[in-house]
């Protein structure tokens, strides 16, 4: 019996929202442990976790909102028979932010 692969590549594109989402939850946790928990069991100065906390939140949100409208432009291009290329904007800002975060990161662990 032959498989309908419309069907597999709309499931593929849940899973891939599914994940986006997954990314967008883990910087919001991530957000949180470094913009209160570890100032409050060290004793550091809070605004530079602070600072490191917006942004990852920030960047989880992105993550969120670009991922319900990534989904959206699989689906019509499935709909049509197309395929929806991700905008390398979007790709070089996620990067982007992704390392600025990390420096910070870096920063704070060897500063701290």
């Amino acid at each position: 019996m032959p498989q309908d692969a419309t069907r597999r590549t709309y499931l593929a594109n849940e899973r891939t929202y599914l994940a986006w989402w997954r990314t967008g939850l883990t910087c919001l946790a991530v957000a949180f442990g470094a913009g209160r928990i570890v100032p409050a069991l060290g004793g550091h100065a809070r605004w530079p976790y602070a600072l490191l906390g917006v942004g990852f939140a920030l960047l989880g949100v992105a993550f969120m909102v670009l991922g319900s409208r990534r989904q959206r432009e699989v689906h019509e291009a499935i709909e049509r028979g197309e395929f929806a290329d991700l905008d390398d904007k979007l790709t070089r800002a996620l990067t982007g932010a992704g390392v600025v975060m990390g420096i910070g990161v870096l920063i704070l662990v060897l500063v701290d």
